[in-house]
């Protein structure tokens, strides 16, 4: 199968690195001089998993793109869904399968509306993944998780999910079928909601997390209050959130922080939307009480979202 990665920054651009180094067909959809630096140099890798890598991968704009995939990885961030639509639309065929990988909830059934005909599943990640220069991927740590699968309205053959799952874990990705992939995107949303959240208020790494505290216990706090929400949503994680969300923290190199946190301190556009202010507005539409997660927005609250 060829695979197509819309958005080559730290997730796209660690699942196409280790696809490619596998030797899988693998595109990547990149811009501006991280772009530039790729075609000139390949893609360098920097990976605890993998060690250092220079891959000489394909590489061009979504505009350039003209090909047909069988397998579109989304990995842009949640603001920027809308403009790779088209993309989607003009490089799928009847049986391609779009996979978004988004830290915010409810990526897939998005992308869905706004592209039908096209098979979106859904799909969350677990990984330390950043761009560290131009051209230049680092993976962190130990961790590289990859769970999708269909909503339950979206039809796809076993068959096809287990040719990616076999894609992915010749990979040395650790790729799951989900047999409910509402919740396990839910799960995902929880935990990187609380932990970009937490770095980025007290602009802090994991390491701090990972202590005893007024920082870990706000970390608390947030899960706490998002697994309220999940019950409300009739959610059933297949343990309790607030322990599954300690034990995926506590696992993390201490020197890693969110992409958000990342891109807050850079003066970047962030996903604070989608991991803050929209849980806040889930929560209180569903008269979920969420005194941390309103102590936090207040550094926040005047930052574009």
């Amino acid at each position: 199968m060829n695979y197509l990665i819309a958005g080559t920054g730290g997730v796209g651009g660690c699942i196409a690195a280790f696809l490619a180094l596998a030797g899988k067909d693998v595109t990547c959809i990149a811009r501006g001089e991280h772009l530039a630096a790729i075609r000139e140099h390949g893609l360098r890798l920097h990976s605890d998993l993998k060690g250092e890598h220079t891959l000489r991968i394909q590489a061009c704009t979504a505009e350039e793109y003209t090909g047909k995939a069988d397998v579109i990885f989304v990995c842009v961030k949640g603001y920027s869904v809308d403009s790779i639509i088209s993309l989607v639309q003009r490089a799928s065929k009847p049986e391609t399968v779009v996979i978004p990988i988004l830290n915010v909830y409810g990526t897939g059934p998005r992308i869905q509306r706004l592209a039908p005909g096209v098979t979106v599943l859904d799909g969350c990640i677990y990984i330390v993944g950043f761009v560290s220069g131009k051209g230049e991927i680092t993976q962190m740590g130990k961790i590289f998780r990859l769970v999708y699968g269909a909503h339950r309205d979206t039809t796809v053959s076993r068959e096809t999910l287990e040719a990616v799952q076999q894609d992915l874990q010749e990979s040395g990705i650790k790729a799951e079928i989900s047999d409910d992939i509402n919740r396990d995107t839910f799960v995902k949303w929880s935990f990187i909601s609380a932990m970009a959240v937490t770095g980025a208020y007290y602009d802090v790494p994991m390491g701090e997390v990972q202590k005893p505290g007024p920082v870990r216990d706000t970390f608390i706090g947030l899960s706490r209050e998002s697994a309220a929400l999940g019950r409300k949503l009739g959610i059933e994680p297949k343990e309790d959130l607030v322990a599954y969300n300690l034990k995926i923290i506590d696992s993390l190199d201490p020197h890693s922080t969110a992409s958000m946190q990342k891109d807050l301190a850079r003066g970047h556009e962030s996903e604070v939307q989608g991991l803050l202010f929209d849980m806040i507005a889930a929560a209180e539409q569903h008269g979920i009480d969420i005194p941390t997660y309103r102590m936090v927005a207040q550094k926040f609250k005047n930052l574009p979202h």
